[in-house]
């Protein structure tokens, strides 16, 4: 399935805030139904992935999926591939937020996996089938991935990585942020810090437990029952 959709469609009417950035349009290849399925959480980082940070990220989706927890992710190299890998591997759904038309697909040696995620799961993609793709469309899709994601989790990152720019746009909406804390260990690395200023959590074994307290309880966008 390859249908064209607006936000408010798929999710709910949108906040002023969420407003600023949310795309116009979503495409949507595979269960569009998973925007609304349960509670989401984006797993992200770099392209170029230590073996730790993708074993962390294998470690987070494996223990989320088994929380209920649908994983979303950019369908990049390194963490990215590693969290979608993980949910699959694991019995969970995922959701791969797309920097090209879904009828691209990069890296090039992701698209069979893009491919069973259309299929098996969702790809959503904010470009028109035609749309140049450059740099310029992945901090677009990950601020996108901040709105569709109930919380972010950035499990390695370098100054500068395009992974802060969902990270910032998590803040500026009021969704949890969290950074793994192997890079809080990292004394060459700024942004952990500035981020943490904000109001991002360090995520460890035990804060774990947090970040699935704050995440939605049933379906997106359900009313919840308010007792008398």
């Amino acid at each position: 399935m390859n249908d064209r959709w607006t936000p408010e469609d798929l999710l709910r009417p949108l906040s002023e805030a969420e407003q600023k950035h949310a795309p116009r349009d979503i495409f949507v290849a595979g269960d569009r139904d998973l925007l609304r399925a349960g509670p989401t959480v984006a797993i992200v980082g770099s392209r170029d992935a230590t073996r730790a940070g993708l074993a962390r990220a294998d470690k987070l989706a494996r223990l989320l999926v088994h929380q209920g927890v649908i994983i979303m992710s950019g369908l990049a190299e390194g963490i990215d591939t590693a969290a979608h890998l993980a949910a699959m591997r694991n019995g969970g759904r995922t959701i791969a937020v797309l920097g090209t038309p879904l009828d691209q697909c990069f890296p090039a040696k992701n698209r069979s996996l893009q491919q069973e995620i259309m299929r098996d799961h969702l790809a959503v993609s904010q470009f028109p089938s035609g749309t140049k793709v450059g740099r310029h469309t992945f901090p677009i899709r990950n601020r996108t991935m901040a709105f569709l994601s109930d919380a972010t989790v950035i499990i390695e990152a370098k100054d500068g990585s395009g992974s802060l720019h969902q990270g910032w746009e998590a803040i500026r909406l009021g969704r949890p942020l969290f950074l793994a804390k192997s890079m809080f260990d990292d004394a060459t690395l700024q942004f952990p810090r500035e981020f943490e200023h904000y109001g991002a959590e360090v995520l460890t074994d035990e804060t774990l437990a947090s970040l699935i307290e704050q995440l939605p309880k049933g379906p997106r966008g359900a009313v919840t029952p308010i007792p008398f």
